[in-house]
């Protein structure tokens, strides 16, 4: 951080650590000036929606947003968005004020839509790029559709899973710029790997622009 020139970050509680969430929160006790985390709980535990309020209240300040997972290699966390319980974690999580963040890939957009469309007052934001890996660009189609909505934010991030010419993965630049185009400047965020990627894929852009998604967007959502 220090090296990058980054001011606060966000630690994303780690998918091996399930639910129990002591290590990100240890992290954020020990330094609350630079960190802020994130939450996962399974949509299948009934007392999900519970535990999280729980999990809120216990944790003033610390929490800024509910991850939901559900991808290739993923499907275990949830079955479809269209799950009642689900539903009831994706509201409760909104009305706590945390961003819903999806972890999906391009199969899952579709279904993700209709909850974002009900709950328009809740901040989304989607993670690595919805996972293109695992997409053709005609069922990308569903992802960059979720641009329509002003509720949704994409996160540049995870390049490397896709690509090898780290550490600017200038290889998927044509992708990136596809992507961020339809969500525009004042909806993505850079999420992983160097911000230089920012400047990398997004030099179309002004460096105002470039600005909002190396951590002026984050900053205005969280409070920071």
């Amino acid at each position: 951080m220090t090296e990058e020139g980054i001011d606060r970050a966000v630690l994303i509680h780690p998918e091996p650590y399930g639910d129990d969430h002591r290590l990100a929160l240890d992290c954020v006790a020990r330094r609350p000036d630079l960190f802020k985390t994130t939450a996962l709980l399974y949509p299948k535990d009934e007392n999900a929606p519970v535990r999280l309020k729980r999990l809120v209240a216990e944790n003033p300040g610390k929490l800024v947003a509910f991850r939901f997972h559900a991808h290739e290699g993923k499907r275990h966390y949830l079955d479809a968005f269209s799950y009642a319980n689900v539903r009831k974690l994706w509201k409760t999580a909104g009305k706590l004020g945390l961003i819903i963040e999806l972890h999906i890939g391009p199969d899952y957009a579709a279904q993700a839509m209709a909850l974002v469309r009900e709950f328009s007052d809740f901040t989304v934001l989607v993670d690595h790029m919805a996972e293109a890996k695992f997409a053709t660009g005609p069922d990308y189609s569903d992802v960059i559709n979720m641009a329509k909505c002003n509720n949704v934010y994409m996160k540049l991030s995870g390049l490397n899973h896709y690509a090898a010419d780290g550490p600017f993965y200038e290889s998927v630049a044509p992708f990136s710029r596809w992507v961020a185009d339809a969500f525009g400047p004042d909806r993505m965020v850079w999420g992983s790997g160097s911000p230089n990627i920012v400047d990398t894929h997004l030099a179309h852009w002004s460096a105002d622009e470039r600005a909002r998604v190396k951590g002026g967007n984050l900053q205005n959502l969280l409070g920071f």
